[in-house]
């Protein structure tokens, strides 16, 4: 199979939703591989990690809004921090159950955001994600 991407970062505290997505991306042809992180903590070090090899950095940051203690919004506030090495190389989609517009008006409006999207994901919503 040809994948379009070698990679995907998929940011999301639910376990169910992740293994979902996860066989969407990959059997789509989407992303050859897919890191899947539970927390914008553990995808930030992860980020910053991709650094030191940039050949790791993954091109397309899969984005949950809704997550405890630390959510999508704070991610997309810790990334803006990072260096431009990974903010010119990753664009991320938000990928969230809200349908608030203030959210979906906030999330849109961050330079880094490309795309957003209502779960579940699906093959149509890949297709249509270019950059």
């Amino acid at each position: 199979m040809t994948y379009r991407f070698p990679s995907a970062l998929l940011i999301d505290d639910n376990e169910i939703d992740n293994f979902i997505n996860e066989r969407i991306i990959n059997t789509s042809g989407f992303a050859e591989e897919i890191i899947v992180k539970t927390s914008t903590d553990e995808a930030l070090e992860f980020l910053k990690g991709c650094e030191q090899n940039p050949a790791s950095m993954p091109p397309v940051i899969f984005l949950d809004l809704n997550m405890p203690v630390r959510d999508g919004f704070v991610f997309l506030e810790e990334f803006n921090k990072l260096s431009d090495l990974v903010k010119s190389k990753s664009k991320v989609v938000v990928l969230s159950a809200s349908i608030s517009p203030d959210d979906i008006n906030k999330a849109s409006a961050n330079p880094y955001v490309i795309r957003y999207l209502n779960k579940p994901l699906s093959e149509k919503y890949l297709e249509a994600i270019t950059f």
